[in-house]
Formats: C-alpha cells, sequence, structure tokens
C-alpha cells in the first residue's frame, strides 16, 4: 500500500509550513526567547524583529543581534525595511548569508520615522516602486521573498489589490496582510473582508492579520477570509496558550508559572540575570493580566531587579514551580 506523503499547510515557495497560526513581527517584543516559546506552543514559523537595511549595511551590532535564531524555530523570516531598493537588496543579501529560509520586506509599519521617510507603509504609495524592489530581490536572492502590507496609506488610497498583485507577479512568495491602513495604525476595526478580497485575487499564499484577540477570531478569520493562516500578534504577549487555542483563564496557575519561569530562563540566557529580568518585565506585564493578587504584590514583581527576589515574589503570589 502506497501511502501519501505529508502535505504543508501550505509553502513559501519551495519552503513547506506546517501549521496557521503565525506570531507576527513585533518590534520589542519577538526576540527568540518569546518566539521558541510561541514556536512550543503552536506558532508555525518565526519572523525576527524587523531591521533597518541601513544599520545592515553599515554593520551596526545591535541590528544584527536582533536577527539571532535557534535552529528549532524553522521556518524562518527576516523582514527588513528601507525606502531605498539598492540598500534593501544589499542588506538582504548580507543577511542572507545567515540562512534563513526566506526575507521579507515590511511594507505595513505606520509609525512617523519608519513611514514618514517612505519605508515600511510608505511604500505603499507607490505599488510600481513596490513591482520593483520585489522583482530585484526575487532575482538575485537564493531564498524565497515575501511582504507584509497594509491595505493603504489613508482610506482614500486603499490600494492593497494593486500592491498584493504587484508583489505577486514580481516574485514575491507570500503576503501577509494587516488588515488596516497606515493612517489607523492600531486603532479602528482591522477589514477583514479587505484580506478575503486578496486571497481570492492572488495564487501564493495569503496570511491575516488584526483584530485576532481570542480563540473564537481565529476561526471567524479562516471562515472569512479563507486565508493560508492567522497572524496574532498583540494578543499572543503573555498568552501563548492562544496558539494551542486554549482560553488563557482555562491555564491553571501551576502551568502559567512554568511558563513565566521558562520565558524568563530564555530572557537571562539572552540577555543576562540583570537586563533579561527588566526586559521581561514587558511580557509579565501580560501574564499577570486577570490574576487575583494585591498591587503591592503586583508592584514588587514588576520592579524586582534580582532573581531570588522576583522567585520568592512569585512564591508569594501563588506562581510556585511545577511541571505541566
Amino acid at each position: 500500500m502506497i501511502m501519501n506523503a505529508h502535505r504543508p499547510t501550505f509553502s513559501i515557495g519551495p519552503i513547506p509550513v506546517d501549521g496557521d497560526l503565525i506570531l507576527a513581527p513585533m518590534d520589542g517584543f519577538c526576540d527568540w526567547p518569546f518566539r521558541t516559546i510561541c514556536r512550543q506552543f503552536g506558532s508555525s514559523m518565526s519572523y525576527a524583529p524587523f531591521v533597518n537595511a541601513m544599520e545592515i549595511v553599515q554593520g551596526q551590532a545591535r541590528a544584527w543581534r536582533e536577527l539571532r535564531f535557534l535552529e528549532e524555530e524553522r521556518p524562518v523570516v527576516f523582514q527588513i525595511y528601507d525606502h531605498d531598493g539598492d540598500r534593501l537588496l544589499d542588506a538582504a543579501l548580507r543577511i542572507q548569508e545567515l540562512q534563513p529560509d526566506a526575507i521579507d520586506v515590511n511594507m505595513g509599519c505606520s509609525v512617523k520615522r519608519v513611514s514618514g521617510r517612505g519605508a515600511g507603509a510608505g511604500l505603499l504609495r507607490d505599488p510600481v516602486k513596490i513591482g520593483h524592489i520585489m522583482d530585484t530581490l526575487h532575482q538575485n536572492l537564493e531564498v524565497p521573498i515575501t511582504a507584509k502590507i497594509r491595505l493603504g496609506w489613508d482610506k482614500h488610497t486603499r490600494n492593497y489589490l494593486d500592491v498584493a498583485k504587484s508583489i505577486q507577479e514580481h516574485g514575491g512568495a507570500l503576503v501577509a496582510v494587516h488588515a488596516r491602513t497606515r493612517d489607523q495604525g492600531y486603532s479602528g476595526k482591522a477589514d477583514w473582508e479587505a484580506i478575503a478580497e486578496i486571497k481570492q485575487a492572488l495564487t501564493i499564499p495569503v496570511i491575516g492579520n488584526g483584530d485576532v484577540r481570542s480563540v473564537a477570531d481565529i476561526e471567524r478569520m479562516r471562515k472569512l477570509t479563507q486565508c493560508d493562516a492567522v497572524m496574532i500578534g498583540r494578543s499572543a504577549v503573555g498568552n501563548p496558550w492562544i496558539f494551542q487555542q486554549r482560553p488563557k483563564d482555562t491555564v491553571p496557575m501551576s502551568e502559567l508559572a512554568q511558563v513565566i519561569r521558562l520565558h524568563l530562563e530564555r530572557m537571562v540566557d539572552a540577555y543576562g540575570a540583570e537586563r533579561g529580568l527588566i526586559l521581561f518585565r514587558k511580557h509579565l506585564t501580560r501574564y499577570l493580566q486577570g490574576l487575583e493578587i494585591s498591587d503591592s504584590l503586583r508592584k514588587e514583581l514588576l520592579t524586582c531587579r534580582h532573581l531570588t527576589a522576583f522567585q520568592s515574589a512569585m512564591s508569594e503570589a501563588g506562581l510556585k514551580h511545577t511541571n505541566f
């Protein structure tokens, strides 16, 4: 009897991806400690935080550090941004040496320092330029090229179909869509109908992103958009269980404690004891949401500067370490 070969959920060019839930690339959050936690819980691939192509070309250590990843994270996507196509190519050729599975061009960042100079969502104003950038990268790189976009610059220029088609027609292997315009930032309601339009218009995989806050939202986006995968951003911070499609309020305290300690351990491995603990606070704030602990104890947990004091406060909060 001949068995059918395993079929991936979707592929980025020749790169198979198993699973349809993906952690979004969030600046300041998606370092390898957090990504590996989410991968263990079911995120099907890893996007490293976006890096400035100019900083890569200049050899700035901070930018290169952002690209550190573990083999267990594959498929791994590096994301770069710039308004200059030649510099994007130069940076992409350099980071390709680290052997990512794909390189993504950020066309969705809405912050002024990025989009205001024509990078990130600033590129959305010129689909022709986007096509040229994608074609240049596709012709010169050995790994698949993808893009993450928004719906347009503002409500008057929702040119997402033109942009998405340009990406596909010039060699793009995948499009991730944050269903808001640049002007919206993270406010207002994400337009999932637009994701559905893009999915219907393209033959390459389409990832949907925006307003996925719960397990129910995951299924609603799947059904409404028919997207190949659902990308989850802010709602995954402090809640990797969303990738298991488990409501966080059903997670036992012992399991929550184990994940907090595992995440902190990896932060310490990555950044050292003191800095790792300080950087972990933004995650801890979200892990602690919904827990009935006193304001004074919550403050103590979020201001600890030494691991021994943190461990003591964890025990006092009822977050004792046990296996799960």
